[in-house]
């Protein structure tokens, strides 16, 4: 039963850090304008892709997540 509760603090403290990205990430200057990410705008119509961006953040969190669960 303890491992449940290691669990749901882990899906609690992801889901902070998510609303911390939220609400922090319109604040980082760079995120969203690097220059992989795509953008097509004609008339009303508009497509935006966040490429780099993308990439950016899965490898940042690829590194915090594997330093996390190393440890086991």
């Amino acid at each position: 039963m303890p491992e449940i509760g290691r669990v749901l603090i882990l899906i609690g403290g992801l889901i902070v850090l998510v609303g911390v990205v939220f609400v922090a990430g319109w604040r980082i200057p760079f995120l969203g304008r690097l220059p992989g990410d795509f953008s097509y705008e004609r008339g009303n119509f508009h497509v935006y892709f966040p490429l780099a961006t993308g990439i950016v953040l899965s490898v940042v969190l690829t590194l915090v997540l594997n330093l996390f669960f190393r440890g086991r």
